[in-house]
């Protein structure tokens, strides 16, 4: 399925914006977590590790959501409703070093817990916003 992402939308995904990522915990309630992204095609990336809660939820339920809005015009947002279709492994936190140069970490280094890291991808099946 290919996603048509209005260019409004596009410009709030393709800029550095933080994201909050809600996947479902295993009593049913939604988790919300600030995340750093990376839009590629019909999928978002995000970087994280095995050891977090946000994983073990996707584990159980793979659906997700991601809200993104305008820090310009706070009421101006995209919401991305999907699920993880993929869990890559990034031992290296090489994915940790893309992103935090993406949200102006130019010095950007792997992280503690590299050990650990994955890269979540979301599958993009609707869009919403406004």
């Amino acid at each position: 399925m290919t996603v048509a992402l209005t260019p409004a939308q596009r410009r709030l995904l393709d800029a550095p914006n933080y994201g909050a990522l809600g996947t479902v915990r295993p009593d049913g309630v939604v988790q919300v977590n600030p995340m750093w992204f990376l839009l590629d095609g019909d999928t978002i990336a995000f970087t994280h590790t095995t050891r977090r809660q946000k994983f073990r939820n996707l584990q159980q339920n793979p659906a997700m959501a991601l809200m993104v809005f305008d820090p310009d015009h706070p009421y101006s947002y995209v919401e991305l409703r999907g699920e993880l279709v993929e869990v890559r492994p990034d031992p290296g936190g090489d994915f940790f070093v893309v992103l935090g140069k993406r949200y102006g970490n130019a010095d950007q280094q792997p992280p503690a817990d590299r050990a650990d890291r994955v890269v979540l991808v979301m599958r993009i099946d609707a869009v919403g916003g406004q």
